[in-house]
């Protein structure tokens, strides 16, 4: 058996349109927020509560990054998978600072968009690049397509899927 296990899965919604950057040498790096929230039935006064946790996600893979930059936006619902990771900062009057991030890698990272269709101007198309009757699967890998990883069979986000179910089935 393996001496540890260092894996993140959480399911929320982004607070924010995300934020991508790039390396000096144009790798982008993407960051978003990721609120998770349960709800509860206080016991004392019956009231409904809420408690809100909010994320850092971090994506170093350029493929998922492509797919975050095109279509990801405030509100959507996503699923993430990575590992937790705490660097170490100063701030500007020489305090050490600490932060804990959710990060995607180039090969230990997976999105999956749970949202559905949306209607705004992201990606060309109504559908914003998302399937309207389910996820869209992308997962870390190094240089690949981020439209190969997903599932279904479909190479292309914006219709090649419906292309392939005319294809005539040989039996």
């Amino acid at each position: 058996m393996a001496g540890s296990l260092n894996k993140v899965q959480l399911i929320g919604n982004v607070g924010a349109d995300p934020e991508i950057r790039r390396t000096q040498d144009g790798r982008p790096i993407a960051n978003l927020r990721l609120a998770t929230s349960e709800t509860w039935k206080d016991k004392d006064s019956g009231e409904r509560r809420e408690k809100t946790e909010w994320h850092t996600v971090v994506c170093f893979n350029e493929g998922l990054c492509k797919v975050i930059e095109q279509y990801v936006g405030k509100g959507d619902k996503l699923y993430i998978e990575g590992q937790l990771q705490t660097r170490k900062w100063q701030d500007q009057q020489g305090n050490d600072r600490y932060s804990t991030e959710i990060v995607l890698q180039n090969f230990n990272g997976t999105l999956t968009m749970l949202s559905g269709k949306r209607d705004d101007d992201r990606g060309g198309d109504s559908s914003g690049g998302r399937s309207s009757h389910g996820g869209d699967n992308y997962q870390g890998g190094g240089g690949r397509d981020p439209n190969a990883g997903s599932q279904g069979g479909r190479q292309d986000q914006r219709g090649n899927f419906k292309r392939d179910l005319d294809d005539d089935i040989p039996f």
